[in-house]
């Protein structure tokens, strides 16, 4: 095993008194689809603000390609390489489709906007969209406002435009939450792309356990703040302590 892509070490963080993580260790690696999986109020969502730099920590360090980026802004981080997605999708709404999307695109390079309308690199981001749009088997006029369209499909282009900003690491929250099984479908055939061809990390948050057991090869168990467990998807299902961790239900229930 190489080196982590994104790496936390002792990561801490408290609100008010309540403990949201604490002492927090976990590792992505390269192309891998790494889960972290926890009853409601876990401490999951912290931990994606905690690694995109929404909240600061209160102790411990955050690590992104060899790089201490604990101090470093949102946006830079951003910049840096660590896409995200959120439980609700994040548009800016009367704009349309294309526009959107092009948000990813400009995360990658500050002139990508308006490169792509004088042709020095549309056709790239074109030939790019067209092969994810391909993949997940969506058609749209792009000049359709964002709102026009179902909200899975939504869910979906979110995960399009992060990949379309070339991460290093995606922070993937809840993608499957509110899909329907052939979305939920898509949004995975599109998550095993991203960490296969394109080798980017993915941080999933998922409550979905099929969509867990099937795409992830490591996954982390978060209980009030703390890593409760570790291991392969068949360890993580047969631990009972994951299985108390989640009112004595079976992930099959």
């Amino acid at each position: 095993m190489g080196e982590a892509i994104l790496r936390l070490e002792g990561v801490c963080k408290s609100f008010g008194g309540v403990v949201t993580a604490k002492q927090v260790n976990l590792e992505v690696q390269p192309g891998e689809i790494h889960g972290l999986i926890g009853p409601n109020g876990a401490g999951k969502s912290t931990m994606m603000n905690l690694i995109s730099g929404i909240y600061e920590v209160d102790e411990g360090k955050i690590f992104f390609h060899g790089e201490d980026v604990t101090n470093i802004p949102s946006h830079i981080r951003a910049r840096k390489g660590i896409g995200r997605t959120f439980q609700t999708p994040r548009f800016l709404y009367r704009s349309d489709i294309r526009d959107n999307l092009m948000l990813g695109v400009d995360l990658h390079d500050q002139l990508g906007y308006l490169k792509s309308f004088i042709g020095i690199k549309g056709s790239d981001f074109l030939k790019e969209l067209d092969e994810l749009m391909e993949m997940v088997g969506f058609t749209f006029d792009w000049d359709e406002d964002i709102t026009a369209i179902p909200f899975g499909q939504r869910k979906i282009l979110e995960i399009v435009r992060s990949m379309l900003s070339h991460p290093k690491v995606m922070l993937v929250d809840e993608p499957a939450a509110g899909l329907t099984t052939q979305e939920i479908e898509q949004a995975r055939n599109l998550l095993m792309f991203a960490a296969k061809k394109r080798n980017i990390g993915i941080l999933l948050i998922e409550h979905q356990m099929d969509l867990v057991m099937s795409s992830c090869e490591n996954i982390d168990v978060l209980v009030f703040g703390e890593i409760l467990a570790r291991g392969l998807p068949h360890e993580i299902a047969g631990n009972p302590m994951v299985l108390e961790a989640y009112l004595g239900r079976d992930f099959d229930d």
